[in-house]
């Protein structure tokens, strides 16, 4: 299985909630952008959240970084790296973790950690030492599909609610 590595953080100073998946889709990490597959419904959440703020395209990656940015979110994975084939975090093999204690240092600002998914979930007990509130988010993956597109966008307002984004 290939031995696969994961994106940078799009986090900073002023960074009040930070979102955690598991790891980078298959389109993703061709595309060097967090949440790439054109059906994963992350960007559609965000721009519900701030429809006041129109997102940039895809096209516009570094855009679309500093706008999330400009809202206190961050964006991260769980995983600095992997063995899978595919996708699916269920095809995750021999996964390294993040250095969430580095990250923490760079956003003195964090109010709240949001897992977005199970997989990533899985690490809360690595977040939760920040003495934060963590949440487990549903997976904005096309593959979560018994939860709806509203369903998630409800879910995902509280948590930007909860830590002072709108």
């Amino acid at each position: 299985m290939p031995r696969l590595n994961g994106l940078a953080p799009v986090a900073g100073p002023h960074t009040r909630l930070l979102v955690l998946g598991s790891f980078p889709s298959v389109a993703s990490l061709r595309a060097q952008q967090y949440y790439a597959h054109p059906q994963n419904h992350f960007w559609k959440i965000l721009q519900a959240l701030w429809p006041a703020f129109p997102l940039p395209e895809a096209s516009a990656y570094e855009a679309r970084c500093a706008w999330v940015l400009a809202r206190g979110l961050g964006i991260w994975d769980v995983y600095a790296s992997c063995e899978r084939e595919g996708s699916l975090d269920s095809a995750i093999r021999n996964a390294v973790v993040n250095d969430f204690v580095a990250l923490r240092t760079a956003c003195p600002e964090l109010r709240l950690i949001a897992h977005n998914g199970s997989e990533s979930y899985k690490h809360a007990k690595h977040t939760s030492a920040f003495g934060l509130p963590v949440l487990r988010l549903p997976s904005t993956s096309p593959a979560n599909a018994s939860w709806s597109l509203e369903r998630k966008r409800a879910t995902w307002h509280d948590a930007a609610l909860q830590a002072g984004l709108l």
